[in-house]
């Protein structure tokens, strides 16, 4: 069989005031949406690279680092496509990390209907407001670490989704263990990625909310398998690509074969 067509896209855009450069590979012919997910998370670390030059320029450090995983035990929002890669990801890993890791979704499914959260989770739309806040807050105070939270490092990191890579401080890690209010510094981003992808899923896969829980990631995978169909390539980039900058590009991305 053939090898798929692939195309070099390439674009120069600000970050804030900082110039970038991004280039991305992608299928010429028609992908899945998840298939676009490299290029969000590329685009995230892009962002987060930009807001990391200017703490540093502003005398700031980034405190957070492996070992670290406060954050790890917060509501995470996640898309859809972000949703299939998960459980996809779980079903990929091998034995004997996949067993436990499982265990660790299902436990969680457990604590959180014993607090009475589960069916707000499964239902985000019905959280609106304030609420979602609470609900943030009354998840955090659970302690449930991520299942994929190990010796309080991530054991997927190049994988981990968009809203987890966003999210950085300079203050120190013991304020992110007690979410004292005031006391967390976080680091304003030039954009959230994890934002854009998720409104475009929402209208792609018609879900009734703009986010799902990150914690609820395999069973809601499994409870809708069906994924909108595949679109070329080109199409899907352009798509992400004008809603992340606002702007409507000129002429399609500058692309090579391979």
């Amino acid at each position: 069989m053939a090898a798929e067509e692939q195309l070099v896209a390439r674009f120069r855009l600000k970050i804030g005031d900082q110039p970038v450069q991004a280039e991305f590979a992608l299928p010429k012919g028609p992908m899945a949406r998840r298939q676009l997910l490299p290029v969000a998370q590329a685009m995230t670390d892009l962002v987060v690279a930009a807001a990391q030059t200017r703490q540093t320029e502003a005398g700031r450090q980034i405190s957070c680092a492996a070992g670290c995983g406060a954050c790890c035990r917060q509501l995470v929002p996640i898309a859809p496509s972000e949703a299939h890669q998960i459980a996809a990801l779980v079903d990929e890993l091998p034995e004997p990390r996949r067993a436990p890791v499982r265990a660790r979704f299902a436990a969680a499914a457990r604590r959180l209907a014993e607090a009475g959260l589960l069916e707000s989770l499964r239902h985000p739309e019905r959280v609106v407001g304030e609420q979602v806040g609470e609900l943030g807050l009354a998840y955090f105070r659970l302690g449930i670490a991520c299942p994929f939270l190990e010796q309080e490092s991530c054991s997927i990191h190049p994988h981990r989704p968009l809203a987890c890579r966003e999210y950085l401080v300079t203050s120190p890690a013991a304020c992110c263990a007690a979410q004292a209010p005031g006391q967390v510094q976080g680091v304003a981003l030039a954009t959230k990625v994890s934002r854009v992808l998720r409104q475009l899923d929402h209208l792609a896969y018609g879900t009734a909310s703009s986010w799902l829980p990150m914690i609820l990631a395999p069973q809601w995978a499994a409870d809708h398998p069906d994924q909108p169909p595949p679109r070329p390539g080109p199409e899907l980039l352009r798509e992400f690509m004008e809603r992340l900058t606002g702007q409507a590009l000129s002429a399609p991305p500058n692309a090579a074969r391979e």
